[in-house]
């Protein structure tokens, strides 16, 4: 359900703890991690963009699922490096950054998979992928979880949506993914930067990333602030990325993308859709 005075009164007084901080219009993982913190403790909050409703832009500061809580930090740190203050431009910001080219058209065009997420929006200039520089290997993998699990979304029982999902899923499965498997991530820790988004990938089949968050140093080490299900809350890990990582067999590694540095061809960040 929507709260929309709820969450506008959320935003204003994120805008105001902000104002405080002297925050700049140059990007830094700093400014990322001060709105990560902000929502700590929030609740964790499971299918919050599903509905009954044809899909519409939901916003909800409210709580978070692993996705909502990485776009809605992106959507406001872009925010700060507009200057941008008002609910309705960061209103545009999140439509930009959930959805396909920004463009609200049905279930299909929002961002299901997280490796489609990353490459939307590193061609809108959001992010930029910098797995395979830091020393990412390739990964090839078929991806259609959703289309073969289609009880689990409900909104692929029309034949339509499935169509689309289908051929979504045929073109990210083309792609060159890369990875940095976990076996090598204690090597390479050193290379991921305060703030980078981290999306964990996985064994499952036909599924690519399994969780995302923010990299948090801490003691020249990297631990992830996300929403958890397990802890019902947005929380700082107290285990380190890698230690969170080997426990579970199905964490195969990771993909990295950076905010705020993305260069487009001819090497300007795509701002025209800013308020």
């Amino acid at each position: 359900m929507n709260h929309p005075a709820q969450d506008r009164r959320i935003f204003e007084e994120l805008v105001r703890f902000l104002s405080k901080k002297k925050t700049s219009t140059k990007f830094s993982g700093e400014i990322i991690l001060e709105i990560g913190k902000f929502f700590l403790g929030a609740p964790y909050g499971i299918g919050t963009l599903e509905g009954k409703r044809a899909e519409h832009l939901v916003i909800n500061l409210r709580e978070f699922d692993c996705v909502t809580f990485v776009e809605n930090v992106v959507a406001l740190a872009w925010l700060v490096k507009s200057r941008g203050k008002s609910f309705e431009a960061f209103r545009k910001l999140l439509q930009k950054i959930r959805y396909r080219q920004g463009r609200l058209q049905g279930y299909c065009s929002r961002l299901h998979y997280f490796s489609d997420w990353i490459h939307d929006n590193e061609k809108k200039g959001i992010v930029r992928d910098v797995t395979a520089e830091i020393g990412g290997k390739p990964l090839k993998k078929v991806i259609n979880f959703m289309t073969k699990n289609q009880d689990l979304y409900p909104r692929l029982k029309n034949a339509t949506n499935l169509r689309i999902m289908r051929s979504v899923e045929r073109t990210i499965s083309r792609r060159s993914l890369f990875f940095i498997p976990k076996k090598t991530m204690r090597y390479l820790e050193d290379r991921i930067c305060n703030g980078d988004l981290i999306a964990i990938t996985t064994n499952r089949e036909g599924l690519d990333v399994e969780h995302v968050g923010l990299a948090v140093r801490v003691r020249d080490r990297i631990h992830l602030l996300h929403a958890s299900r397990a802890d019902g809350k947005a929380i700082l890990s107290k285990k380190t990325l890698y230690q969170y990582m080997m426990q579970s067999k199905a964490r195969s590694g990771i993909m990295v993308a950076r905010v705020g540095n993305a260069r487009l061809p001819g090497g300007q960040a795509d701002l025209r859709f800013l308020p």
